[in-house]
């Protein structure tokens, strides 16, 4: 059994010093990448306080890559014009065709990324700061780990401004950890199981399957811990973060490929097989009227990149 303690940091167990050295010394290259859709809201700060800090201050990021996931807004034009590499997922690898989520974006972002360490962070953060990436890079440039979960304080905030502290993550207290409960118990130490804010080595990335959807996180942990064991897996302190909450109806969309791509790792279904999408009923009251709505919920996952073929004739975009 894994010792909790001994994985589990705070984001300032390191100084910029300490990090740059091992960085320098091994000669491995790192990458930011933010999966984003429809954030022109924010996506703008994210890089470019990060930028300024971690690039241009101080080389510990050899780049900033956002991953524009089918956005309808000016994600693509912000996310640049505060000094991005901006990828339509889309336009990645067109021969592989594109599917719409979160994952699919992660996945993408193998073939546009140079970094040997990889670091993910969510574009709609509201309250963070830029030691979000030294904290998750710490185990990674000094340890052993090949897995580094971020978690923090992340509070639930209603419409009037106001704040429950420990109640956001809601799907994470009502599906993720459930599931891990039952499934997964050497996974249940871990605070913030399915953060957006985590990050791993490639040689290990490339090696998952990959759900398209917002099961990537749990998919990522559960197959690590198959693959190299709890050892392989950290989580860094990273203070609070609060972001744009979700609609319910939402939650359930996310809820369902949490639990499919759970359900195949346990019963042992290869990720590739079976049913790749269902339709998720969810209902309103419309005066004496009952409405249905069914809602295609995509159940693909990705298989492991270095799988994938090469481009005939030249290389990725």
């Amino acid at each position: 059994m894994v010792n909790p303690d001994r994985r589990t940091h705070h984001w300032d167990d390191w100084d910029l010093e300490t990090l740059l050295r091992h960085k320098q010394e091994s000669g491995i290259a790192t990458s930011l990448v933010v999966p984003a859709r429809n954030e022109a809201a924010t996506v703008g700060a994210v890089v470019s306080r990060v930028r300024e800090a971690l690039v241009e201050s101080v080389a510990l990021l050899d780049e900033i890559v956002v991953i524009d996931s089918d956005s309808t807004d000016d994600t693509h034009g912000i996310a640049t014009a505060a000094g991005a590499t901006v990828h339509r997922s889309a336009d990645v690898r067109p021969d592989l065709g594109t599917f719409p989520g979160k994952g699919e974006a992660m996945w993408k972002a193998l073939f546009v990324t140079r970094g040997d360490l990889i670091v993910f962070m969510d574009a709609d953060l509201l309250d963070w700061d830029t030691h979000f990436v030294p904290g998750l890079l710490g185990p990674l440039l000094t340890g052993e780990a090949a897995l580094v979960k971020g978690f923090y304080e992340r509070p639930l905030r209603a419409a009037d401004g106001s704040e429950a502290a420990l109640e956001g993550g809601r799907v994470t207290e009502l599906v993720g950890r459930p599931l891990i409960a039952l499934d997964w118990p050497e996974l249940g130490w871990l605070v913030q199981p399915m953060a957006g804010e985590w990050a791993v080595r490639r040689d290990l990335l490339e090696r998952l399957w990959v759900p398209t959807g917002y099961a990537v996180e749990l998919a990522a942990l559960v197959d690590t811990l198959r693959l190299l064991g709890p050892d392989a897996i950290a989580q860094v302190d990273l203070g609070r973060r609060a972001h744009r909450h979700q609609a319910l109806r939402d939650l359930g969309a996310m809820a369902v490929q949490i639990i499919a791509a759970s359900d195949r790792r346990a019963r042992g279904v290869y990720p590739g097989e079976g049913v790749r999408q269902v339709g998720l009923h969810q209902h309103r009251v419309e005066g004496r009227t009952v409405v249905t709505e069914v809602r295609g919920i995509e159940l693909t996952e990705r298989p492991p990149s270095v799988e994938v073929r090469p481009v005939v004739g030249g290389s990725a975009p």
